[in-house]
């Protein structure tokens, strides 16, 4: 794929030729259709409408990132139709989003199917006008209607159309209900002159028509909306012009250097307000609500769960039944003692255990294999008995939740609470991702809009947030204890809060600004949520049980050549300062190999610590240097001196803090 396609048209052609799904002459150009869209508004049903057939599945060339694609005749014409990733700006965030963006900018689809959810136009609406600007031939499908109805919602699509200068085409895609409209439009595709949809303030536009009458080029797009993502910063089109028009390329930073400065806040922020204010007036113009039709019982549970007063109720709830009842209970209990205790400790451990005996004739690899920190017993028992379960319910819940739209209403609820600390709410998604897998959650820490921000936010996920099978051990291990788990999570939380207080004050840079788009609540589906976690328990299959196995094998290298004593007897002496017993020396190096590794040490040796010890070891385990992946992950988004510099800190503050709670509980005589 070219880097340049979109550059111009005999470029652009070139890569459509190459890429689209057609069934034409060798030689000719093949035409393709791209469906556009946020998630959930209905893509993929009215792809199947369209090409009558269940999509075929590829990746899109140069990513791991797939995209549907498939086949439709018009007439005597042949389209390739794709549907691509769910987006919701031009200016990508997600790698899918970038994905859907190439596609769109360098493949150059002969038409634009972009589908929005009749009942929520005000947040479809602003995607809509970025690819109305890019002068590409768009069709706007406003789908869902039946369930807009049902809401008492009508819409002026003439008005509409007007309003965003391209054709409006209502639909039902579960019933097949305006197919025939769609169809009509692409043989007969007609829109107004290009004009203006986004009028933004005079600043802004200043520099969009200075940076237009530069840009020199014969672009495929319309200069306006290459400007527009030149102000925005995105990082492609930034290259592409910087490779096609080096001579111009200066300028145009200057100016955009000159209209931040213009500005209070961030260029990118003022921009995205506008655009929604702007979608907002549009909607209230062209839509009527009957308010004789039932009320929208999704919008209450929005208000709901984004006022403190009653969101912060609700998120202790989501949090008692989600992750400490169904993770915490169910998941690192009910399900770990069945499938450690009686699968493997019964069946598998025992089998393999024995033919190992009968057939492996040599010490050191029978040590290998079913020895203490073997490749059974310590590697497959705790990535697949004991971490899989808890991770396998978290993912389970977490698409769930994901799938539910709760996640943006959660960011917006604790922005308030995130600006304390240096972040915008915008970080809850790497923190909740991050209770999933903390190496995942830092590579996602790309998001977050500074590097102030970034940095932050890795730090408190080194430091604070603990992984979804630590989390699901610790929750089983504290759940006798009710006080030991409320000690817990205070420890944890003053930490959290603390630690990014203090960097939000010493680490220089600009207040964080937050925006964020809130899709509809829906009821999860199960189609969707058992995908995506089957995806995610793929991912764990592929990505770490590789690093438990290479870990058995590491600490068993170490145990053969003696290094493994010496570095446990170095750690006895902090453990002991803490008021723990010697062999929790071996959780806490575990953990530095994966903290959910350590998790499932302390597990095993529940038995031998009291209530008070199990509160310190779960604080100090938590609170514990990264694992090794998370570290290296650190290295390669912060660079070595900020991942150094982190990992200091969070080993001081783990054991720091682990003394000063022992030091207090005995003090105090308080046994929880």
């Amino acid at each position: 794929m070219e880097n340049h396609s979109i550059i111009t048209d005999r470029k652009a052609s070139a890569a459509s030729c190459h890429h689209a799904d057609a069934g034409k002459k060798e030689g000719e150009a093949k035409k393709w259709i791209a469906l556009t869209g946020q998630p959930n508004v209905g893509k993929s049903l009215l792809f199947n409408r369209l090409t009558g057939s269940r999509a075929a599945v590829s990746n899109y060339p140069g990513t791991t990132v797939a995209v549907d694609k498939g086949q439709i005749t018009l007439g005597t014409k042949r389209y390739g139709i794709w549907d691509l990733p769910g987006m919701y700006s031009l200016l990508p965030i997600t790698e899918e989003e970038r994905v859907a963006k190439l596609a769109l900018l360098e493949e150059r689809p002969s038409y634009i199917l972009h589908v929005v959810d009749a009942k929520n136009l005000t947040r479809m609406l602003p995607l809509a006008m970025e690819l109305s600007e890019t002068g590409m031939k768009v069709i706007l499908v406003v789908n869902m209607m039946d369930e807009a109805e049902k809401e008492g919602i009508k819409i002026d699509f003439q008005k509409l159309s007007k309003e965003i200068g391209i054709p409006v085409v209502p639909t039902v895609a579960v019933s097949g209900k305006g197919m025939n409209q769609v169809l009509y439009h692409i043989l007969n595709y007609e829109r107004k002159n290009h004009h203006e949809v986004i009028p933004f303030d005079e600043n802004i536009e200043s520099g969009l028509q200075e940076i237009s009458k530069i840009l020199s080029e014969d672009y495929t797009i319309h200069q306006r909306s290459i400007a527009q993502l030149l102000l925005q910063k995105d990082e492609d089109m930034h290259t592409w012009i910087k490779e096609k028009e080096p001579e111009n390329y200066t300028h145009i930073t200057s100016i955009i250097e000159k209209t931040e400065e213009m500005l209070q806040e961030s260029l990118v922020y003022m921009m995205k307000i506008k655009i929604h204010k702007e979608a907002k007036r549009i909607t209230q113009a062209v839509t009527t609500i009957d308010k004789k039709k039932r009320i929208n019982i999704g919008e209450k549970l929005n208000q709901l769960m984004i006022r403190p007063i009653t969101g912060v109720p609700i998120l202790l709830l989501v949090l008692y039944f989600v992750l400490y009842k169904f993770v915490g209970v169910f998941g690192a209990g009910t399900v770990v003692d069945f499938v450690e205790g009686k699968l493997f400790g019964e069946y598998i451990n025992p089998a393999i255990a024995n033919a190992v005996e009968n057939l492996v004739g040599i010490e050191a690899l029978r040590q290998l294999i079913i020895g203490e920190y073997g490749l059974v017993t310590l590697g497959l028992t705790y990535a697949i008995a004991i971490i899989l379960p808890v991770v396998g319910t978290f993912f389970l819940a977490f698409s769930a939740i994901e799938d539910s739209g709760y996640l943006p209403r959660l960011s917006l609820l604790i922005d308030r609470l995130f600006k304390k600390i240096g972040l915008s709410g915008r970080a809850v998604i790497p923190m909740v991702l991050g209770l999933g897998c903390d190496t995942m959650a830092t590579i996602v820490t790309r998001t977050q809009e500074t590097k102030r921000e970034r940095v932050i936010a890795t730090l408190l996920l080194a430091l604070a947030i603990p992984c979804s099978a630590q989390l699901g051990v610790i929750f089983a291990l504290l759940a006798p204890f009710p006080m030991a788990l409320l000690v817990w999570v205070l420890v944890i939380f003053a930490n959290f809060m603390f630690v990014g207080f203090m960097a939000s004050k010493i680490m220089p840079g600009q207040r964080p600004t937050f925006f964020m788009e809130l899709p509809p609540l829906r009821v999860p589906k199960i189609s969707n949520v058992l995908s995506k976690t089957y995806t995610r328990i793929i991912w764990y299959l592929k990505e770490v049980l590789p690093l438990f196995i290479i870990a058995s094998v590491v600490i068993w290298l170490l145990q053969i050549t003696g290094v493994f004593p010496h570095i446990i007897n170095g750690l006895e002496p902090l453990v002991a300062g803490i008021g723990l017993p010697n062999d929790t020396a071996d959780v806490f190096f575990f953990g530095f190999f994966r903290r959910d590794y350590g998790a499932a040490g302390l597990f095993q040796m529940q038995d031998m610590l009291n209530a008070n010890q199990l509160a310190i070891s779960a604080v100090v385990l938590t609170l514990f240097v990264p694992c090794v992946a998370q570290l290296m992950v650190m290295f390669k988004e912060r660079g070595a001196k900020t991942a150094i510099g982190i990992f200091l800190l969070v080993l001081v503050l783990a054991f720091s803090m682990g003394g000063l709670l022992n030091f207090i509980l005995n003090t105090l005589n308080i046994t929880l």
